[in-house]
């Protein structure tokens, strides 16, 4: 009970409503005690209501800080009334469908498609503390694999639970994919597939529509995923409760059968799908009772593709599935098999020899038709040592065509578990430690509930009983690890419920004797349960309804439930003929074979049982019940072995509407999974936890005497007497003070009245100085007036001063500017006529003077020409002679040359000399080849045709004469001549060789000038392309390496070091959030991360990258992609953190965030983009730090934050947390506003809530030429022995 004081003028409370459960209130006039009524106010009026004692006093509301709180235990006050309110306002208003309820994570189904599942958000929420992060699936899955590894070889366990529609199955798939996602190896192996793979095949097979969900599971699994040294997952297996098997003969109105019946009907003109010889479902007895063949917004067709290429995955082959999909299509024939009665009094069942469906089903499963047909209408009994068949009535026929039905369906069923199993088992070795999750249905209540209700809630019973005692346990070590002084904390142990339901002579006990009677019925069971349990001995838990002897009560924790007996003993037996059973062994279908000669060495947990013509002495141990009570037990010893972590699916109405809250169903289902349960222990104890620090920081206007923060404790300890006179009320711990459930509350109220009283002192000095301000103003204000006034008046009459003298200046000026102009007027135009006069005269003298000169000229040309013709005729008369004088001498001489030449010593002489100069040009040529290539060219090749045309030429003129003139002793001196020039010839070509393989080798080119150096090409485009590929490679390996040391400091760096030191230290936290009971702290070695760390990091990088000479282009896009990646880190960790989203913590993270764009810009980076990528970060911030009250501030949050998109926005505002009294929450009428004016806003941001942290953007490498490089520069290898290229 809360402290009356609280009670005051203007508390809130709740009432309770019959529509709205409850409703708030507010108080009109203090409580006082003994008053047997309450003013208060409604939003229809003002109401009393009545307090028969201090205990009926209404629930009181939690302050208006705490609204929307993300964890219920932090609530002041803890009841039902504030966890349901809290719940809605988070669902509602913040479109928050997670909440923690201490170690429970609520999870309300939206049944709306939410962009909170993304790679983006996992990877936000890997590797970070669950109490440090928003609520979400993901976080659990995180606390459970961080504690598994973190704890060693300790298993983990996530039960999932809650009603059908509810999430339940896809809580369970989301936490199945985050594991697949944080848990994959690095190599990527196929094992994360094959886990995510067995969800299509279990939807389809398990799952089905009913009147509440869609998608409804109809049975419980365990998946425990397993994992390696490393922390990869290496395996999983599969455990699975409770088929419902009834649902294959039978569905409700509006309801549907398993989806796999329907995917093969839809698929039925696939080529493959014509031998099954199916038909539309409105044509199966089994497919249409309920009337609904299609569900709106799924595709048969598709589902079954996926779920073949699933079973492919999973190594499952194509024959192989075509078996099991006969398998399946004959359960669909068999429900279509006319069983028709005869006889006198129509008490025999046949069938017809040519029943169409009988022979279809017994061609898909290979079986005998006739033996079949047979067998479904007889059964065989044991009489006194014989075998005696009977022909059973057409209802019996039917029952047992049904029972075949879903024994065969559950056989399949299993062995597809099975095989699913097989093909998950771990294969790289041993499973270090698992972690499992449990998705079972919840506690049901219907109007009409049977043998499958029964069985669900005594196992959510077990659960209860098994969560009841883990909070407790939790709490328990809480106080014994804070050294408390506690006394046993009671809670609602349903041990007595569970034992009227398994206990000895309980009522699974007497169900089964009744099932081992041969004239058991159901009537007969509910008589001895009246018997046993309410009769003889009373059992608190056990009732029997006023109307009804066919009929039970059980008050579970959740509710009370009236079970109707119909039915019991057939579903509890679930039994199958033996004789049906031995014609499928001997099926020719190797699965059909194979599911029913397992049987007799199937697990005891398998569902069903098998009559036989004799009775098995231990049959009772095959019945259904028996063996979920087994399995159940096996189960809640796994749990017990491992680490819980719970989730509590609610499902907020039952129209499927996205984002509607249905306060009645809401408050139901919170009852049933425990979690008001949780809020009972935890408010019967201590639950509102402080750290000295924290309460010395919020409450140290109410201590006295001197305040240190070195000496919390020791102040603490000596104030709260007096504070809280009952010591009962609170507790001190070891690091923490304990509170009981309202004490908060009344210290709020002391420090709110503490400060009032304060505020009111602080008025009236600030009121009285203000006074004494205002009178010295004005005292002043008077003097200044008067001192003005005088000035202005003594200012004026100067003012008319001035005006006289300047008009007494103005007229001399102006009198004297009038004769200046004139005489100004009179000398220009005198000036001018004198300057037109004066060059009149000299243009005249100029053009005598020119006249002049042109007669001299012309003189001057007419006697040089004459001259010039003298000359001419003197020089043609010279020249003609001594042409004449040296023809006559030529011709002298060359008469004397032809004598000489016509001697064969004159040849052998001139060959000779031959031989000599070519000698000589050879050694020259090799001389010049260093010195110039070009001319090596030149020189070479004007040698060769110079003499190749002079022998050839000579040769020609020696035969000949040599033939003619020369005697036959001379022509082998010729023939000798002859061979050494061929041998020059041979030379000759040899050096032409030689230059050529050196150009070649050498690759030069020359231009024109001897004296220049030709610069070296040659075609390396192969080469150019292998080494772009490899700096490629290199710069991605660069990159990935600074982003994986960057990835673990930039969250810590960021957002969470404090640049400026003091800042946070003056914000104090209003409401505890407390650390998850069962999260062990994290041990965090070395010094926290900073931005120093950060920096040095890219410092590091841009150094290498500096070394490397890389563009600068390049070293920009690389830090362009470094900076997305830490904006997108920080940008996501704040929007999914609530610590992070206040006002100081906003100025520290701005701070940080330049300090990064300095370093950015000191190196010249921020023209890359690297700047402008931080803007989504930097707008967050500023959104932090604005106003957040009226609509201006409103506007100009939609003006200003232009990179954010409308989702970022709200999510912002509304994780905003005031930390200090200074601010305060942002209103649920703000937050409305903003969204109305983003939705005028144009659509150019997306739509997305966090960033693609796996984001690469493109980089663009420019082709840069390498430099020209001349034959100086070359280092040439001795190897080569080309040295003589060389320029000497």
């Amino acid at each position: 009970m809360a402290t009356l004081e609280l009670y005051s003028k203007g508390a809130n409370v709740w009432v309770p409503d019959p529509d709205a459960v409850w409703v708030s209130a507010q108080l009109l006039q203090d409580y006082r005690s003994g008053e047997k009524h309450l003013l208060l106010q409604l939003s229809n009026g003002n109401v009393h209501y009545p307090v028969g004692s201090p205990s009926d006093l209404p629930p009181l509301g939690n302050p208006d800080i705490l609204e929307g709180e993300n964890d219920l235990t932090a609530l002041s006050f803890l009841h039902e009334p504030a966890v349901l309110h809290n719940l809605r306002v988070r669902f509602l208003d913040y479109s928050s469908i997670y909440t923690y309820c201490g170690i429970v994570l609520v999870a309300i189904n939206p049944y709306d498609q939410l962009p909170i599942y993304g790679e983006e958000v996992i990877d936000a929420y890997s590797g970070q503390d669950m109490a440090d992060m928003e609520p979400h699936i993901f976080s659990v899955a995180e606390e459970a694999y961080r504690t598994m590894i973190r704890s060693g070889e300790k298993n983990q366990s996530i039960i999932i639970s809650g009603e059908s529609g509810s999430g339940k199955t896809v809580s369970a798939k989301f936490t199945m994919r985050y594991f697949a996602v944080v848990g994959g190896a690095a190599q990527q192996t196929s094992v994360e597939e094959r886990v995510l793979a067995s969800n299509p095949i279990m939807e389809s097979i398990g799952n089905a529509k009913t009147t509440r969900n869609d998608n409804s599971s109809r049975f419980g699994k365990y998946i425990e995923i397993g994992f390696g040294r490393k922390g990869d997952i290496i395996g999983a297996n599969m455990r699975t409760y409770l088929l419902e098997k009834s649902r294959v003969v039978f569905q409700a109105s509006t309801e549907r059968n398993y989806h796999i019946f329907y995917q093969l009907c839809a698929s039925r003109e696939l080529p493959e799908m014509r031998s099954l010889k199916l038909d539309a479902p409105e044509n199966f007895r089994y497919t249409n009772q309920g009337g609904e063949m299609q569900i709106p917004g799924t595709d048969d067709l598709s589902d079954l593709e996926r779920t073949r290429n699933a079973f492919t995955i999973l190594g499952v082959q194509p024959d192989q599935q075509m078996e099991l999909f006969r398998i399946l299509s004959a359960v669909l024939h068999l429900g279509n098999v006319n069983i028709q009665a005869s006889g006198r009094s129509s008490d025999r069942g046949y069938i017809d020899a040519e029943d169409r469906s009988l022979a279809v089903f017994s061609k898909l499963l290979g079986v005998e038709g006739s033996q079949m047909a047979h067998w479904l209408c007889h059964r065989r009994f044991a009489v006194g040592g014989e075998m005696l068949v009977k022909p059973m009535t057409g209802q019996q026929a039917v029952e047992a065509r049904d029972a075949l039905a879903k024994h065969i369906y559950g056989q399949l069923f299993a062995w597809t578990v099975q095989r699913l199993n097989s093909a998950l088992r771990a294969q790289q070795g041993r499973t270090k430690s698992f972690v499992g999750v449990l998705d079972i249905y919840g506690f049901e209540t219907f109007e009409r509930n049977s043998f499958e209700q029964f069985c669900i809630n005594y196992a959510n019973e077990k659960l209860q009983q098994q969560f009841n005692r883990h909070v407790f346990h939790l709490e328990q070590e809480e106080y014994v690890r804070e050294e408390l002084a506690w006394s046993r904390i009671e809670f609602s142990d349903n041990q007595q419920c569970i034992d009227l339901i398994e206990g000895q002579l309980g009522m699974f006990d007497l169900l089964d004797e009744e099932c081992r009677m041969p004239k058991g019925s159901d009537e007969s069971w509910v008589r001895k349960l009246y018997d046993q349990h309410l009769n003889s001995k009373p059992h608190p838990h056990f009732r029997k309804p006023r109307m009804s002897n066919s009929a039970f009560i059980v008050l579970h924790f959740a509710d009370t439930v009236q079970y109707e007996c119909d039915g019991f003993l057939d579903k509890n037996r679930d039994t199958v003929f033996e004789e049906l059973i031995n014609i499928l062994k001997a099926s020719q279908s190797e699965l059909v074979a194979e599911l029913f000669q397992q049987q007799r060495n199937a697990s005891p947990v398998a569902n069903g049982s098998i009559r036989s013509g004799k009775r098995a002495t231990r049959e009772h141990k095959l019945t259904v019940g028996f063996q979920f009570r087994q399995s159940l037990q096996m189960l809640m010893e796994t749990l017990n072995s491992t680490t819980p972590h719970y989730v509590r699916c609610i499902k907020p109405n039952d129209l499927k509407e996205p984002f509607l809250f249905d306060p009645k169903r809401t408050v139901q289902q919170l009852r049933a999974c425990g979690v008001l349960e949780t809020i009972r222990i935890s408010a019967a104890g201590y639950p509102s936890r402080w750290t000295y620090e924290e309460f010395f920081s919020r409450y140290r206007i109410l201590l006295r005497g001197p305040q240190s923060q070195d000496q919390a404790q020791a102040s603490c300890r000596q104030a709260l007497p007096q504070l809280i006179p009952d010591p009962d009320q609170y507790c001190f711990g070891k690091t923490k003070v304990f509170f009981r459930a309202g004490q908060v509350a009344l210290l709020e109220r002391l420090r709110a009245e503490r400060l009032r009283v304060a505020a009111v002192i602080i008025q009236s000095q600030v009121r009285g100085w203000l006074a004494r301000i205002r009178y010295t103003r004005i005292l002043w204000a008077t003097l200044t007036i008067q001192r003005y006034s005088r000035g202005a008046l003594a200012r004026r009459l100067a003012l008319i001063l001035r005006y006289t003298r300047a008009a007494l200046v103005i007229q001399k000026t102006y009198r004297m500017m009038v004769v200046r102009q004139l005489f100004f007027m009179i000398r220009h135009a005198t000036v001018t006529i004198q300057a037109f006069t004066r060059g009149m005269l000299e243009r005249r003298r100029y053009r005598l003077l020119v006249a002049e000169r042109a007669a001299v000229l012309l003189q001057a040309t007419v006697r040089g020409w004459l001259a010039r013709q003298a000359y001419r005729r003197v020089r043609a008369a010279v020249v003609f002679m001594q042409c004449c004088i040296r023809r006559k001498a030529a011709r002298r001489q060359l008469l004397k040359l032809k004598s000489e030449a016509r001697s064969v010593e004159r040849y052998r002489e001139l060959n000779k000399g031959m031989e000599v100069k070519l000698m000589q040009l050879q050694l020259k040529a090799d001389q010049e080849v260093g010195e110039s290539c070009h001319c090596t060219v030149t020189a070479v090749f004007l040698l060769s045709v110079s003499v190749k045309h002079f022998l050839l030429s000579l040769c020609a003129e020696c035969v000949h004469q040599a033939v003619s003139q020369v005697t036959s002793a001379l022509r082998a001196e010729v023939d000798e001549e002859r061979r050494k020039y061929q041998g020059l010839l041979r030379e000759f070509t040899r050096l032409e060789q030689r230059y050529d393989n050196l150009r070649e080798m050498s690759l030069l080119t020359e231009t024109l000038d001897s004296d220049t150096l030709v610069p070296l090409s040659a075609d390396m485009n192969d080469l150019i392309r292998t080494l772009s590929d490899l700096s490629i490679q290199a710069y991605q390996q660069l990159l990935s390496i600074t982003e994986t040391r960057l990835q673990n400091i930039i969250v810590p760096a960021l957002l969470e070091s404090e640049t400026i030191q003091g800042l946070s230290g003056s914000a104090v936290k209003l409401a505890v959030s407390r650390k998850r009971a069962g999260s062990d702290p994290r041990t965090v070695g070395g010094e926290a991360p900073t931005m120093a760390s950060v920096l040095r990091e890219l410092g590091a990088l841009h150094t290498a990258l500096t070394q490397q000479a890389l563009p600068k282009t390049l070293m920009e896009q690389a830090f362009h992609q470094l900076t997305y990646l830490i904006c997108a880190s920080a940008f996501n960790s704040l929007l999914l953190r609530k610590d992070m989203c206040s006002w100081s913590r906003g100025l520290q993270i701005r701070y940080n965030v330049s300090v990064l764009e300095e370093w950015l810009r000191g190196r010249g980076l921020q023209a890359g983009g690297a700047v402008a990528t931080l803007e989504p970060l930097i707008q967050a911030v500023q959104l932090l730090q604005v106003g957040k009250k009226t609509e201006a501030d409103a506007q100009g949050i939609v003006r200003t934050c232009s990179a954010l998109s409308s989702q970022q926005i709200v999510k912002i505002l509304t994780l905003y947390t005031p930390h200090s009294d200074l601010d305060e929450r942002v209103t649920l009428n703000f937050i409305r506003s903003v969204q109305g004016l983003l939705k005028g806003r144009s659509n150019s941001q997306p739509s997305q809530l966090l960033m693609d942290v796996r984001r690469v953007f493109p980089v663009i490498f420019l082709y840069s030429p390498p430099p020209v490089l001349s034959a100086e520069q070359l280092v040439i290898p001795d190897s080569l022995k080309i040295s003589f290229l060389r320029k000497a």
